[in-house]
């Protein structure tokens, strides 16, 4: 008999395959069907800073113009605030979701800079969030933007959202900081509870035919799985925050190379979206299968245990990796 229990962000959940955000939890019944499914946790879909910033700005407008003497009253915010995908909305959805799984129930901020919209991490926090998700969505795409101030950024980002919260909150990394062990550290230090590695940017594409730029939200493969499972196999044992995977995840041997790299917990959207909110219950059933198979018991006996060992050359292993991968290559290559 297996036991698939684990720990994310101090939080006890019954299994590590966790729901990420996506449009498959952008209503209450969407985060039911994938907590029914067999997800260890959901992560809501993503409210975005732009929405606060508009919803803050038109809340000003109403208020100056005294639409209404009752500030407590639903009918005091302007209808776009309280409109799909609207703050307001995202509160009454977070709330519902929450008291209608028996699991936990993750709130995403997704913004880029630091200011006022990271206060609104509180009513997350009161509206029934288990945990906060910062979803950092930021490419410098500034020439004289240097590294050091996207670094000090994503800091001054979690610091701000840390200090008017008591739940736990997690960093989503991108994968291109010049030095990810570093940032990880940094993150660390300022109190991240977790780090999930890594995030997917949204890259645009010129189309010759219309001669537009397009962009088109694509599904992970699991070729992409290579990269963050590296870098946790890098980080595990050497941060004290937890470590999500997300990223290359659709089947069960994926969620199985993640644990055995040191991930706390395994996320996907990309396999819930081709196969549906009970894939989750696959993975888990795979997963316990294979843990049978290979005669572990627990969750806690895999993992980690083909990361890097804590006190090794990190460096030394990355260069070892590459260098064994190319002569692997070459090795299979004939004569032309």
């Amino acid at each position: 008999m297996t036991d698939l229990a684990t720990r994310y962000l101090g939080l006890e959940l019954r299994n590590p395959v966790v729901a990420s955000a996506s449009p498959l939890s952008n209503s209450a019944d969407g985060v039911r069907r994938l907590a029914d499914g067999g997800a260890g946790a959901v992560v809501l879909y993503s409210l975005f800073e732009e929405q606060l910033r508009q919803a803050a700005a038109r809340d000003a407008a109403a208020a100056e113009a005294g639409t209404d003497s009752f500030a407590e009253s639903l009918s005091y915010f302007p209808s776009a605030a309280n409109a799909d995908g609207g703050p307001r909305h995202y509160l009454s959805l977070l709330e519902r979701a929450a008291a209608a799984v028996d699991v936990p129930v993750i709130a995403s901020l997704n913004g880029s800079t630091t200011g006022g919209w990271t206060d609104y991490a509180r009513a997350l926090q009161d509206a029934g969030a288990a945990a906060i998700e910062l979803n950092i969505y930021h490419l410098p795409g500034g020439p004289m933007v240097t590294g050091r101030d996207v670094e000090q950024r994503h800091v001054e980002i979690l610091t701000t959202v840390k200090a008017v919260v008591s739940v736990p909150v997690a960093v989503k990394l991108s994968p291109y900081f010049s030095s990810t062990g570093e940032i990880a550290h940094r993150l660390d230090q300022a109190g991240a509870d977790g780090l999930v590695l890594f995030n997917r940017f949204l890259q645009p594409d010129i189309d010759p035919e219309t001669l537009t730029v397009t962009v088109r939200p694509g599904l992970s493969a699991q070729a992409e799985g290579r990269l963050p499972r590296a870098w946790i196999a890098l980080l595990a044992g050497r941060v004290h925050a937890s470590l999500a995977a997300t990223t290359g995840v659709e089947d069960a041997t994926d969620v199985a190379k993640y644990l055995l790299a040191g991930a706390d917990v395994v996320m996907t959207a990309s396999a819930l979206l081709r196969h549906g909110p009970g894939y989750a219950g696959v993975l888990v059933d795979e997963l316990s299968g294979w843990m049978a198979r290979k005669g572990f018991r627990t969750v806690g006996e895999l993992r980690g245990l083909l990361s890097v060992p804590a006190g090794g050359d990190e460096a030394g292993y990355a260069r070892a990796s590459y260098v064994t991968a190319l002569q692997e290559a070459n090795r299979h290559v004939g004569p032309w």
